[in-house]
């Protein structure tokens, strides 16, 4: 870890207070990882307003609009369609089944490879949703951004590196980063649909943006050194020391 507190020896005394200042280092690489938070920000906060302009249902989702023109008291007592629920729900299906392997695949190959795996996934998932011509593409790239970031691998790795990596006195400000930034990620893309809802292609924009929190967290985890923690669990421990000399 980058740090510790204070522990307590065998005989009931304090052991050796080793330290674990908030270097310039440990800060950068903790906020390079909690920006992981923005791409399941943005994934929270796009579909639901995507799924409300009018050009994207006309193209994908026709049936639905027609019932919603036709609706004479609540036009969302007549918002419903599988298809439009499958598109939506298909990220939170791919995520909980990453859930299911994320803890084995993160502890195998360490969270920075995780965190890398997850952004080139979120990516290509962006891209596939932002120049889909058919349902069949919408849901294949929700399906990515699931398996990108789900419940699953992205989300799993970044808070358990945060947590690794600050000092043990900081350990709940920079694990609330993740946080923060998920809530900007959201905000964000409110937003960006505000600002695209005005604009015939603009669901291809909100939908591929999603590539640019993904650009941040790939090209940050290049830089990123994996938790000391993790590498002793894989018995690199010459890594380890490195990586704690590192920070």
């Amino acid at each position: 870890m980058a740090g510790g507190g204070a522990s307590v020896a065998n005989d009931g005394l304090p052991a050796a207070d080793y330290g674990g200042r908030l270097t310039l280092s440990v800060l950068t690489t903790c906020l390079v990882a909690a920006s992981g938070g923005l791409i399941f920000g943005y994934d929270i906060g796009i579909s639901g307003g995507v799924s409300q302009m009018e050009p994207f249902l006309e193209r994908f989702f026709p049936h639905v609009l027609a019932r919603m023109a036709a609706a004479k008291r609540d036009d969302y007592c007549l918002y419903d369609s599988q298809a439009l629920t499958a598109f939506t729900s298909s990220l939170y299906v791919a995520g909980l089944v990453a859930s299911l392997v994320a803890s084995r695949v993160t502890k195998a190959v360490g969270r920075q490879r995780i965190m890398l795996m997850g952004g080139a996934l979120f990516f290509a998932g962006g891209a596939i949703t932002g120049a889909a011509v058919n349902i069949a593409m919408l849901i294949i790239g929700r399906m990515l951004l699931g398996f990108g970031v789900g419940v699953g691998f992205t989300n799993q790795a970044t808070p358990l590196f945060l947590a690794e990596m600050a000092p043990t006195r900081w350990r709940c400000s920079l694990t609330a980063g993740f946080q923060f930034f998920l809530a900007i990620g959201i905000l964000i893309t409110n937003l960006i649909n505000y600002a695209t809802a005005r604009i015939s292609w603009g669901w291809r924009l909100s939908l591929g943006l999603a590539g640019a929190p993904a650009v941040i967290i790939f090209i940050g985890s290049l830089f990123l050194t994996d938790t000391p923690s993790s590498l002793v669990m894989r018995g690199r421990v010459d890594d380890a020391r490195a990586a704690l000399l590192r920070v």
